[in-house]
């Protein structure tokens, strides 16, 4: 222990007792006792009393001191966890709560000094990292690093305030939704996740797949997506329900690989690693239409022009080949490059092929004419980050010297690409210049981040970061399997590659993101697009809602019901606010909550009888936030669709309304 204050003549006192190490210490509430925690489970009481002995300690110079009190352990407790071990802790001081965090996934709430168990709960079949209390000690936030899980818990009504998960594997795959406001990730965990870009949540989480899962893409029409995965399936599911409604098998068991859609949605294609064909279902029937023969190898990537008239597929046999599926020969076209393919990429306007190849080039190809136009030397732009396990230099090795996912821009004037590197590459592509170079990860932990090995870290077996200090003898041996670039994790310790997986242009043409060892990363050149959660603050009740609404603070009752989520409170408010003050509350509004208005009051009109009032709260959000719903309207174009067919609807009632009441008025009169 040390003092903050300068003091003459002190001594830092060490309290020595635990028998692992100590996860935290903590001072009471009346600054007269200690606890601290170890890693065995033991929690012990220190308090200032006099020493056991009763006889003064001596100082270094053999003279006995005049004080005989000091720090000794009052009390000893134990967490009773079977074999699980404590990984985190704190303390509440004004409450004396401890929160405890165990390797099992299990967190207990204790009151100090009697340590008295209140409340255990298991969030997860892997250790909580890390544990916080607010301010309050009502919420309990709750932190587990391998399966990316975050939790806001209220101990006293036992209910979840906040929960977020990642994937627990690596992700394999992105698709932007046509509006650009929602990202689909595709993992190896065999979850397919819908995120908010706006937000950072995940909204749903669809579990259906059985093994990883490698593609997914939107259709262009609808609130439909599609997922292929390694369990020998395609799926097709409703964003609107939540659901599979779809499911896509092919005769024989096959892991897919590669996802296409056709623009009309009424066509999917998928890829196999196992089978050179490439196999085409119908959406409306589910049945299997045909399988395309020509490739001689695996087929690694698909897709459908956006015009619809032609499949692309490019394989590891050196070719690629455009399909036209919907003719009666379905002839296709083959394109000879000189190394396999690892993906493809069509211009928005159906004109221009993008092909990445294992040597580092990335070669344009016409669709009209078949005839290469323009070629990339993408070696250098890519290569960059030496590994633990390398014996050359970044410059000079040749496994992350390729790009392995593009991604056209919404215009088609940049192309996005990445690879087995740190680095992100943007082209433009009519002069074939490197825009920008992104760095997607400088944390340390991963491999490939440095450019240089630290010469000092290297041992006669070995670097020291690769050497295990439990093995006997220590040593280490490269038991990878060749291509495998995850580590071995057969050994105790492993260390992830950085390296990016898949990239996705917005559709608005404004944002791109990036799947990676670190996640998913979204680049924008929107200022406002940031992580921006809702609110999350003990005073928002719904009994301190109501008393806002009561006092006619009318605004900030609105706001609080938006951050609670709940319908009910919600249309409440919304019948008290008086029309009069419609207008001024609109123009105070902040934008965060602009597109949960929009959907509530489309919602609302579609639903209450009360005309003139909706429409007059139409009528004041188009007025007032109409210049900023213009210039966002692909990240309100879900809302406005709503708002659209309420008022359609309105429109069509009244005008039956109207010819009901002409042609009974003129029945009455004649």
């Amino acid at each position: 222990m040390w003092s903050l204050t300068s003091q003459e003549d002190f001594m830092p006192t060490t309290l020595g007792g635990h028998k692992e190490a100590l996860v935290g210490a903590w001072f009471s509430g009346d600054q007269e006792a200690i606890y601290t925690a170890s890693q065995d489970g033991a929690l012990f009481q220190w308090t200032y009393a006099p020493l056991m002995n009763g006889t003064p300690p001596e100082d270094d110079d053999g003279d006995k001191d005049d004080g005989s009190m000091g720090w000794r352990i009052a009390r000893r407790h134990y967490f009773s966890q079977n074999n699980a071990r404590l990984v985190c802790a704190t303390h509440h001081t004004s409450s004396n709560l401890l929160v405890a965090g165990f390797s099992g996934g299990l967190f207990g709430l204790y009151e100090l000094p009697d340590f008295n168990m209140i409340h255990t709960l298991s969030i997860s079949q892997q250790e909580i990292d890390d544990v916080a209390i607010n301010q309050s000690g009502e919420w309990l936030a709750l932190g587990s690093a391998k399966p990316g899980q975050l939790l806001v818990w209220e101990w006293q009504s036992e209910s979840y305030i906040l929960k977020q998960q990642g994937h627990l594997d690596a992700m394999n795959d992105i698709a932007y939704a046509r509006e650009g406001n929602r990202v689909v990730t595709a993992a190896d965990d065999g979850k397919v996740k819908v995120w908010d870009t706006q937000s950072g949540f995940c909204i749903v989480t669809f579990t259906d797949h059985s093994s990883g899962v490698t593609a997914c893409k939107f259709a262009q029409k609808g609130s439909v997506l599609f997922t292929a995965s390694l369990d020998g399936s395609v799926r097709a599911w409703d964003l609107i329900r939540y659901r599979n409604f779809r499911t896509f098998s092919a005769p024989t068991r096959l892991s897919f690989s590669s996802l296409a859609v056709d623009p009309s949605g009424d066509v999917v294609c998928a890829g196999s690693l196992d089978s050179f064909n490439i196999h085409i279902w119908s959406v409306q029937t589910g049945q299997l239409l045909d399988q395309l023969t020509g490739h001689e190898a695996p087929v690694s990537s698909l897709a459908f022009a956006p015009s619809g008239g032609a499949l692309v597929s490019g394989s590891w046999d050196r070719t690629v080949r455009i399909w036209n599926v919907f003719d009666r020969t379905q002839t296709s076209e083959a394109l000879q490059l000189q190394a396999d393919i690892t993906d493809i990429a069509v211009r928005p306007d159906s004109k221009q092929i993008a092909v990445s190849t294992l040597d580092g080039q990335l070669s344009f190809w016409s669709v009209a004419e078949g005839t290469q136009s323009a070629n990339l030397d993408g070696r250098r732009d890519v290569s960059g980050g030496r590994k633990l396990r390398d014996r050359r230099t970044a410059a000079n090795v040749a496994g992350s010297k390729y790009f392995r996912c593009l991604s056209y821009s919404a215009d088609g004037g940049c192309i996005i690409a990445g690879g087995s590197s740190k680095y992100l590459c943007l082209y433009d592509v009519l002069s074939g210049c490197l825009l920008k170079r992104y760095t997607v990860s400088v944390n340390l932990s991963l491999q490939g981040t440095q450019e240089y090995l630290n010469s000092r870290t290297m041992m006669e077996v070995g670097p020291a970061g690769l050497v295990n200090d439990d093995a006997k003898p220590a040593y280490v041996e490269d038991r990878r399997l060749p291509g495998a670039g995850r580590g071995d994790f057969s050994s105790r310790r492993t260390q992830p590659e950085v390296r990016v997986t898949a990239v996705a242009f917005s559709p608005t043409g404004r944002a791109f993101c990036a799947a990676s060892t670190e996640g998913l990363l979204i680049y924008s050149l929107d200022r406002d697009l940031r992580f921006d959660p809702f609110d999350l603050d003990v005073d928002v009740t719904r009994a301190s809602t109501l008393k806002t609404v009561g006092e006619g603070q009318h605004l900030q009752a609105l706001v609080m019901s938006f951050r609670l989520n709940e319908t009910f409170l919600q249309r409440r408010i919304f019948e008290v606010i008086p029309l009069t003050e419609v207008g001024l509350l609109i123009k105070q509004l902040p934008t965060v909550y602009l597109a949960r208005l929009l959907r509530f009051v489309a919602q609302t009109t579609d639903a209450s009888p009360h005309l003139e009032k909706n429409l007059r709260w139409v009528e004041a959000l188009l007025t007032t936030h109409g210049p900023h719903l213009k210039q966002n309207v692909s990240a309100f174009a879900q809302e406005l669709r709503v708002l659209q067919k309420a008022v359609g609807t309105i429109q069509a009632d009244l005008a039956r309304i109207a010819d009901e009441n002409f042609y009974l008025t003129d029945f009455v009169i004649s």
